[in-house]
């Protein structure tokens, strides 16, 4: 590429973020002082969560930042209390590894922040993970401090004599006796910048350790202000969980947006819409089958509560069903953004509401600064329409796994580990993992379809189907049925349906009915736990 051409593209995409932010209101005219404090802020910290905490207390210090269960916080309390559990842990360890485990509240929050402002290493555990696996995590990657809610007692009664615990999630926990013990006063920012350590999903297998290096810079909010209209000072309720990458990432965005942040520790669905009521809630942020639960609630308890102020409700984390999307839209208007990624990726096509009216499965545009290409098995580019492997590039790609090793690289570009398509308008459509797509007599068989086609039926509240060996034609495609409160439906009614939408071969031999489908903490279904009853 010539510089002139550099220089062209590096101009433009200057002016798309400036675009976005004159429309998000990060541009807006403030009070000259707070706005050279905030500005001030940013040179001496970066656009990292502990220096974006620290550029909206300077711009903003009396917003309310946090609102959980245990009452609000403005950015001014947050970035005071973050400074001192900074300081707080750089007197435990001058470059401190902090694993935690936490739901989300203001203890998640402020450790994060202050992890980056201690130049901490930080390792981001699961909540669904068992006592052995999280204590196999801290081990192997060297943790010297646990920071956990108290609920997790098993947990820190197990770890290594050598980790220092704190508990954390009440008034009343070690953490805040910690910032309230620490010295006063702003902390300066570190010599290094800390790794951030998110564990990958672990749906087929034992999780793996995403060395999510942070690059400072306003190119992946521009990217995400490109497709979903958030706005300053947003209120935004997360109901996705912050140790995972949708998570977090969307609590990156709502710092620098100086949203007031509304958490919960724990999802329940009527309660999620009566606090969307109370608070005002402009954005909600959750992963699919949290909306699942709020559209299985009966339309009279919805009615109960005046979501009218939503004007944004943004998923990801796993596959979001047509069916779902076109539902929510119906009930609650036109709001619903789908974001497709990874925790190796981060976001990499975003959804709007005009792309899932038009159609209701896809995955969306990739935003400017992200590439997508399908490539078949022998790496060549395969034209629209035609089902690959998916491959991406953005400036948020993490930098391996923590144990060595990383993702497949073709022309730059990683490899998702999904199969999917992009049509002619550049839209992409997930099929579904690469290791899960089922051959059956020499056929391919897309799970993804045959769960769209049977949770089409209004008896299904939620369907998943995965490859069974087959003597005869080398596997099979099995359905695992999860039937909607006080509906009646037969294996043979299931086959019937996806015979009369799908080719012979899709049509699964077994059908299982569960009470429920195994899923992890971000609404993942566990493939390898789906076995048939009894």
């Amino acid at each position: 590429m010539s510089g002139r051409s550099e220089f062209g593209r590096r101009t433009a995409s200057a002016a798309r973020a400036g675009e976005m932010f004159v429309r998000s209101g990060l541009w807006r005219p403030g009070p000259p002082l707070r706005v050279a404090r905030q500005l001030g802020a940013l040179r001496r910290w970066g656009t990292l969560l502990g220096g974006t905490v620290a550029s909206a207390a300077a711009r903003d210090p009396d917003v309310t930042a946090i609102v959980d269960d245990h009452g609000e916080l403005t950015y001014a309390q947050v970035d005071a209390r973050t400074d001192r559990l900074a300081a707080a842990l750089r007197r435990m360890d001058a470059e401190p590894r902090v694993a935690v485990l936490c739901r989300n509240h203001r203890g998640m929050v402020e450790t994060l922040a202050a992890c980056g402002k201690a130049g901490a290493d930080l390792i981001m555990l699961n909540t669904g993970m068992s006592t052995e696996q999280l204590v196999a995590v801290v081990r192997q990657q060297e943790a010297g401090v646990v920071i956990a809610d108290a609920e997790f007692g098993a947990f820190l009664s197990a770890l290594p004599k050598r980790v220092r615990a704190v508990t954390a999630g009440s008034p009343d926990a070690e953490l805040e006796t910690l910032i309230a013990t620490a010295p006063a006063g702003p902390v300066e920012p570190p010599e290094r910048t800390g790794r951030t350590i998110v564990l990958s999903s672990g749906t087929t297998g034992r999780p793996k350790g995403a060395d999510r290096r942070s690059r400072p810079g306003l190119q992946p909010l521009a990217s995400i202000l490109s497709r979903i209209p958030y706005r300053v000072h947003e209120r935004m309720f997360i109901e996705a969980p912050l140790f995972h990458t949708w998570g977090y990432a969307m609590l990156q965005i709502a710092v620098s947006l100086r949203a007031t942040i509304v958490l919960r520790a724990r999802f329940d669905p009527e309660a999620t819409l009566r606090q969307v009521e109370a608070t005002g809630a402009t954005a909600l942020v959750a992963v699919p089958v949290m909306l699942q639960r709020i559209m299985e609630l009966p339309d009279t308890v919805r009615a109960k509560h005046d979501a009218s102020a939503l004007r944004i409700a943004a998923v990801s984390g796993s596959a979001l069903p047509a069916t779902l999307a076109t539902a929510f839209m119906d009930a609650f208007g036109d709001v619903l953004y789908n974001l497709y990624g990874s925790t190796e990726a981060s976001w990499v096509t975003i959804a709007t509401p005009a792309d899932l009216r038009a159609h209701p499965d896809t995955a969306g545009t990739p935003p400017p600064g992200t590439r997508v290409a399908i490539y078949d098995d022998d790496g060549r580019p395969v034209p629209p329409g035609t089902t690959g492997r998916i491959f991406a590039a953005n400036e948020l790609l993490f930098a391996g796994y923590t144990g060595g090793g990383g993702k497949e690289m073709r022309d730059g570009l990683m490899s998702l580990g999904d199969l999917g398509h992009l049509d002619a308008d550049g839209r992409l459509f997930v099929d579904g993992r690469d290791d899960d797509m089922i051959v059956s007599g020499g056929e391919n068989v897309f799970p993804s379809a045959i769960e769209e086609a049977i949770a089409t039926l209004p008896q299904v509240r939620e369907v998943a189907v995965t490859g069974v060996p087959d003597a005869e034609f080398g596997q099979r495609a099995a359905a695992f049925v999860v039937v909607r409160d006080g509906a009646a439906l037969d294996a043979d009614t299931v086959r019937a349906h996806v015979r009369d939408r799908l080719a012979r071969f899709a049509v699964p031999r077994d059908v299982h009915f569960l009470d429920a489908l195994p899923r992890n903490p971000t609404g993942k279904v566990l493939r390898r736990a789906l076995t048939p009853p009894g």
